[in-house]
């Protein structure tokens, strides 16, 4: 299975290039700190996808998936302690995005299981 070929791996690229974008307006004092951190999750999201995809199996690929949704997770509230810290206003691409990706993860994870 070609990862590139996802429509959840698709998304999830979106939300690479969202929180990118999203994240340059946040203070550099969180160069090291949110910054790093929301970059980190979004990366590991598309990235557990293409990983699992390049297993052997489902049951590999439905554990990669477990953990992109750990990073979507982790992601979520990052961006919400940036709103309530006053970094960045609401982002309606960022938060469509975010539920998108879920959803998509979620729906391939129970169409894999069963398979």
């Amino acid at each position: 299975m070609d990862h590139k070929d996802l429509d959840v791996w698709k998304k999830s690229m979106d939300l690479v290039a969202s929180i990118y974008k999203l994240t340059l307006n946040i203070p550099d004092s969180e160069k090291f700190g949110l910054i790093s951190q929301m970059r980190r999750s979004v990366i590991s999201i598309p990235s557990n996808i293409a990983e699992g995809a390049a297993r052997k199996g489902d049951k590999e690929l439905i554990q990669f998936i477990h953990i992109a949704l750990g990073s979507l997770s982790e992601l979520e509230t990052q961006y919400l302690i940036t709103l309530r810290l006053g970094f960045v206003k609401v982002n309606v691409e960022v938060e469509e995005l975010l539920v998108t990706v879920k959803k998509l993860l979620l729906g391939f994870k129970k169409y894999l299981a069963k398979k």
